[in-house]
């Protein structure tokens, strides 16, 4: 197998093929923090690309309760525990990926689910982990918890349902990395179901095909955000472009919350499709619970975001999250004022870092009345 360096593992690993970044890569953070899981994203998806004969199951955006729920059902149970001991030492992956823990004769590791486990799209929903048996008060950390997890296809740089094809049927777009399947060559073997570890690839058994997230390409080449990261009522998802980290520029929203400040990490990163959609981690969450979700970086993205009110700059990144519908390339924070730019750099909105607080007094002397709080 070819070697190629993935840069969240911080070494070489065996993949498929030569590497071959793309132009630019597409990419986003989400702020697990801000998730209330309202599914707003995922109706956005689910009314503009799967509505059809076949896809009735096919969930391409969906947010999963964790650590109870998933969807499909047990997908990162499962790949884990068939992947066994993930090691790290330090920031360099010393374990096997789903492509070098491969069986003889195939190249990536990998399962395919059963048609039930897609029957329950909520399960574990609101469920956390531990009892309240007597009651509870918060005393500043949360013995019981849980959290919202957002999750779309992550256009990965390795993809393992690229590796997994035989027909060669899916490919990376060399203008902006979105990952796609080729309907005329598929034949609908299922090999990118069961090859991918994330489970965002599904099969239509209507068309006899496989169908994924297209990254809403058409909107991306207007240059407008995908439909899941428009349609976010919380705030907490911004669209844009990542480098490597030796490209890496602090006037690039992504390259900067990566790279930079390192606040956001990669969805099991260990697994070494180097997957290119990033997490801003709960601050409430156990750290080896976080550490085997999203890698050893997790730790330190949470006590940086628990900072983040002190840095002018980070704090002004965070309030552009879900201030515009377009791809937010450059950002430039000045004078309590974050601005974000377009690809050709005109300006697409200006959000202030501190929002004004007003206060009006009880009494309207204008119009001599009281205003009375009616919530």
């Amino acid at each position: 197998m070819p070697r190629v360096y993935n840069w969240q593992l911080g070494r070489e690993m065996e993949y498929a093929y030569e590497g071959a970044r793309p132009r630019r890569q597409f990419a986003g953070v989400f702020d697990i923090n801000k998730c209330i899981a309202c599914q707003t994203c995922t109706i956005a998806c689910k009314t503009t690309w799967t509505s059809g004969p076949g896809q009735e199951y096919m969930l391409w955006n969906n947010v999963e309760t964790k650590p109870r729920g998933f969807y499909p059902v047990g997908y990162d149970v499962e790949i884990l525990s068939a992947l066994g001991p993930q090691r790290w030492d330090g920031e360099r992956y010393a374990g096997r990926t789903i492509f070098e823990a491969a069986p003889e004769g195939e190249r990536v590791l990998g399962w395919r689910p059963d048609a039930l486990d897609y029957a329950n799209p909520n399960i574990g929903e609101d469920e956390i982990a531990g009892q309240i048996d007597r009651g509870a008060a918060f005393g500043g950390e949360h013995p019981q918890w849980m959290f919202y997890l957002m999750r779309t296809c992550n256009h990965c740089t390795y993809p393992a349902c690229l590796a997994s094809c035989p027909r060669g049927s899916i490919y990376k777009r060399p203008e902006d990395g979105i990952v796609l399947v080729d309907q005329d060559r598929c034949r609908g073997y299922q090999e990118c179901v069961r090859g991918c570890p994330y489970k965002k690839v599904y099969f239509n058994p209507v068309t006899g095909t496989s169908e994924k997230c297209i990254g809403c390409y058409p909107k991306i080449e207007q240059g407008e955000a995908s439909q899941c990261f428009a349609a976010c009522i919380g705030k907490l998802r911004i669209q844009g472009w990542i480098s490597t980290p030796e490209q890496a520029r602090e006037d690039n929203p992504i390259d900067y919350l990566v790279h930079v400040r390192k606040l956001a990490v990669p969805l099991m990163p260990q697994l070494g499709l180097e997957p290119n959609i990033y997490y801003i981690p709960p601050i409430h969450v156990p750290e080896s619970y976080l550490v085997q979700m999203f890698g050893p970086r997790a730790p330190a993205a949470v006590r940086a975001y628990r900072e983040a009110r002190e840095d002018p700059v980070l704090r002004g990144l965070l309030v552009l999250f879900g201030s515009t519908n377009r791809i937010v390339w450059r950002f430039r924070v000045q004078n309590d004022v974050a601005v974000a730019y377009g690809e050709d750099g005109s300006e697409l909105v200006r959000v202030p870092v501190t929002e004004p607080v007003v206060v009006r007094p009880a009494m309207d002397r204008l119009y001599q009345i009281r205003r009375e709080n009616t919530t």
